[in-house]
């Protein structure tokens, strides 16, 4: 329910942003209007399409996208003719003929006079298909989840709700405008200036569309705006965590018994009951376990994905904790569930495990059907389950960690029938991109390159979705990146078309990675690393030398920069010097 309330809240907060901007004029065109049978159905009509359009992009079949941009080219000709109506009367007049049960409901009657609710609905519908509200932290929540979970009841309603807080506040917004237009119509010839202003404003908001700039330009606009207040109002109403995202071997001991347990009894609550972990593809270094065969073992249920740097940084606390306690009676589980496709090959995660020297058991949920018996939303998470099958505790996110070791020392103590006791924290020493964050000189966050969830993109040229374009850089300011070169960006990563192509990016951080890829032909992509325009010396990260050279050889997440003194704003800049190199996701540390 909370986040019901969250996401329309999320939507109401639309009207501060300039991605708004490119709906305005035709919500407008309404002000003045009987809101009952004008205002209203536009949007509803708006609230609906925008909800049943997102769904259908969560599926993210190639038909859904062949459907919502087929939808997209109908509703950019109809309210171009729409605008073109609002300028001419003589083109209303001819354009109204032929098509009265579309044309003289939309345009000669759109602004001072009498309107049906069918032409309102129709309206609505048309900007319903082209409205794509900046992707902030919470409508990025409920996209996340769609895609992890599937498109259910449950996203459209939070689609919905997202939509539903933007109606709401544009018809306050029209409300108001309705009352200004009243006024200015009294004026003798202003109404007609009024419908032709509003003519020009339709067509500007129609270009605007189509040349992306509600999803580009504006959408950059909005990025310190809305972002900092909905990412506050997730932290506050639901606890999102900051360091988050988006085989047994027996002990030659039995389980206390149900006396001995109750002889000391943690004072941990009870959060639920162990879900099922079937639905694996999968397991490695393990046959597929059960809940039943675990009762009597304190378990650490650890949900992560090779990729993250959040996990990645989790990984050698969890990889310690499994060691030491296993003695004690501690089963870990890696449940490894893919942000990306290509973190659901099984090889790719099989060569993560061995890197990573992950030898506790790790189901490969590829379906996502543990994470949703578990009802979980974060990578990493980690559930704590008593001897009894209880979830006792959890943790999202990264940090922590003496607070978690400290549950699986009560739980462990609670399993024996004795008290807790204190075998000291362990300090696992983390080298590369699993050392620990510098969060008192952080400044960047992590940001994607594909359309899907991208942001701060500043190449002037905008995305061209899915097709070959030559982009450049220009000047950037702290937190934007943009593309040089030929590429083709896709909805998870972009793709270099030629050699020579380059990313760059304005950061302030002591760590730089990059998740990067070789393609389809696994061949060896050699790349050089610049930062402020020279070789990084000192400041490479584990995966360059101090040249600044590297290679791509697989699928995972590169560390490029670690600053070894003061840590300052920089310019990052990575190099290609073979094609086909694939580039998803910047985070820093």
């Amino acid at each position: 329910m909370i986040l019901f309330i969250i996401a329309y809240v999320a939507g109401v907060l639309t009207i501060v942003s300039p991605c708004i901007l490119p709906v305005l004029p035709f919500v407008f065109s309404r002000a003045g209007q009987p809101f009952a049978t004008s205002v209203l159905p536009m949007l509803i009509g708006k609230v609906v399409t925008f909800a049943g359009v997102a769904t259908l992009a969560a599926l993210g079949g190639d038909w859904a996208v062949q459907a919502n941009e087929a939808g997209r080219y109908v509703a950019i000709a109809m309210l171009a003719v729409f605008g073109v109506m609002l300028l001419s009367p003589q083109v209303a007049a001819v354009v109204t003929r032929p098509v009265v049960a579309l044309g003289n409901r939309l345009s000669q009657r759109a602004v001072g006079q009498k309107t049906s609710v069918g032409a309102s609905l129709l309206l609505g519908v048309a900007t319903g298909l082209l409205w794509a509200p900046c992707a902030g932290p919470i409508l990025g929540l409920v996209l996340t989840g769609a895609a992890l979970h599937g498109a259910n009841v449950a996203t459209t309603f939070l689609l919905t709700a997202y939509a539903a807080g933007a109606a709401t506040s544009l018809a306050l917004a029209v409300l108001a405008g309705g009352k200004i237009f009243a006024a200015m119509k009294r004026s003798l010839g202003v109404g007609e200036r009024l419908r032709q202003g509003l003519g020009v404003a339709v067509l500007a908001g129609v270009a605007a569309i189509a040349l992306g700039l509600d999803t580009g330009l504006l959408a950059r606009l909005s990025y310190a705006g809305t972002t900092n207040l909905e990412q506050s109002l997730l932290n506050r109403l639901r606890g999102a965590p900051a360091g988050a995202n988006r085989t047994i071997a027996s002990n030659g001991k039995g389980p206390a018994t149900d006396d001995a347990r109750q002889a000391y009894r943690s004072s941990l609550p009870v959060e639920g009951t162990f879900p099922s972990l079937d639905g694996a593809v999968e397991w490695l270094n393990s046959e597929p376990l059960t809940v039943e065969e675990l009762r009597g073992k304190v378990v650490l249920v650890d949900f992560w994905t090779y990729s993250c740097i959040n996990c990645i940084r989790t990984i050698p606390y969890v990889r310690a904790w499994a060691e030491k306690y296993r003695d004690q009676g501690l089963i870990v589980i890696g449940i490894h569930a893919p942000e990306f496709a290509f973190e659901k090959r099984i090889d790719n995660v099989k060569r993560a495990v061995r890197d990573f020297k992950i030898g506790y058991p790790v189901a490969i949920d590829n379906d996502f059907a543990i994470w949703r018996a578990f009802g979980n939303s974060y990578w990493p998470a980690h559930y704590f389950i008593d001897a009894e099958g209880h979830i006792r505790h959890h943790h999202f996110g990264e940090g922590d960690y003496e607070e978690s070791e400290r549950v699986i020392q009560e739980l462990l103590a609670e399993a024996a029938g004795s008290r807790r006791n204190d075998g000291g924290i362990v300090k696992p020493e983390a080298k590369g991109a699993e050392s620990a964050p510098d969060f008192a000189n952080l400044q960047s966050g992590e940001d994607y390159v594909g359309y899907m969830r991208a942001g701060n993109f500043v190449s002037p040229e905008g995305v061209a979705a899915d097709e070959a374009r030559d982009y450049s850089v220009g000047d950037l300011d702290l937190n934007q990146w943009g593309l040089r070169g030929n590429w083709t960006v896709g909805p998870e990563q972009a793709t270099l078309n030629r050699s020579g192509g380059s990313i760059t990016y304005r950061f302030s951080a002591r760590d730089l990675h990059l998740v990067l890829g070789p393609g389809t032909d696994g061949r060896k992509l050699r790349f050089q690393v610049k930062v402020d325009g020279v070789a990084p010396g000192p400041d490479h990260g584990s995966d360059i030398d101090s040249n600044g050279s590297g290679t791509v050889s697989e699928t995972r997440l590169y560390q490029l920069v670690r600053q070894s003194g003061e840590v300052r704003e920089r310019t990052f800049e990575i190099r290609f010097l073979d094609p086909g190199v694939e580039a998803f996701v910047f985070t820093f540390g």
